[in-house]
């Protein structure tokens, strides 16, 4: 993916981590589409940023998927680069009959249904492009579990199974498929999450990212801080990673 140039398309980006990326995306060249649910935060980011453009969808919804997708295709012809950002991340506990279904269910529909709504959406249009980028989200957390969010670990371990399989069904094509594997960020994903002293600085984690999406090298964008629950297994220490994990703070990595 060129850093410049590009028409970028991010649903989720009304804060934390999108937000940050967004506007640093902008900042380096590129026309940028944030798209989100509350019409109000929308209308914020427009006065405070000009220059970004914005666009209600609802990502849990699958017709306002296709209908926001249209109507970026409609106004930014070029676009070129789809975001899949949003996300939510809720504790469940499963060891009580009713206290974790509806949970799992909102965050399998956000989180795994969404991008795949989203993808479906527009990648006839994204093929047509010369240069094209589907980047999707996964976390540290596809590769180490939580024991509060389990549902949350799943859908980014599909999320990531999901990346490897399209760069291979799209091997040869226009599109390229890059991977944004964020740890714990100084967010309001979960409650406490911004004010948790294990997690990265927004800011930092945003500026490493546009430095690896600079190099141009990765398909998997990997800050440091992720690297020790992305490779545990490959080092052999997947159990102490676990453990060190779920010992040293609930909210340790998103």
């Amino acid at each position: 993916m060129r850093i410049d140039s590009n028409t970028i398309f991010i649903p989720g980006a009304t804060s934390g981590i999108g937000l940050a990326l967004a506007l640093r995306l902008q900042e380096a060249g590129n026309t940028v589409i944030v798209g989100g649910r509350r019409t109000e935060l929308l209308a914020d980011i427009a006065g405070r940023h000009p220059g970004i453009d914005t666009v209600r969808i609802d990502t849990t919804d699958a017709d306002s998927i296709a209908e926001a997708s249209r109507e970026v295709i409609a106004r930014h012809p070029s676009l070129n680069v789809v975001v899949a950002m949003a996300g939510i991340m809720r504790a469940e506990d499963w060891t009580t009959p009713a206290g974790f279904v509806e949970t799992a269910e909102a965050t399998v529909t956000t989180n795994l249904l969404g991008p795949i709504r989203l993808i479906g959406a527009l990648i006839e249009h994204l093929r047509a492009q010369p240069a094209a980028t589907i980047m999707t989200v996964s976390s540290g957390l596809a590769f180490a579990p939580l024991r509060v969010t389990p549902s949350y670990n799943a859908t980014k371990a599909a999320i990531h199974m999901l990346s490897e399989s399209l760069r291979l069904q799209l091997a040869g094509t226009s599109v390229e498929v890059l991977e944004l594997e964020p740890p714990a960020v100084q967010t309001d994903l979960m409650p406490g999450h911004a004010e948790n002293p294990f997690a990265m600085p927004l800011d930092e984690f945003a500026d490493e990212v546009m430095s690896i999406l600079a190099a141009g090298e990765a398909t998997e964008i990997q800050v440091e801080r992720v690297k020790f629950l992305r490779y545990g297994e490959a080092r052999g220490d997947y159990a102490q990673v676990v453990a060190t994990l779920n010992r040293t703070d609930p909210h340790a990595a998103a």
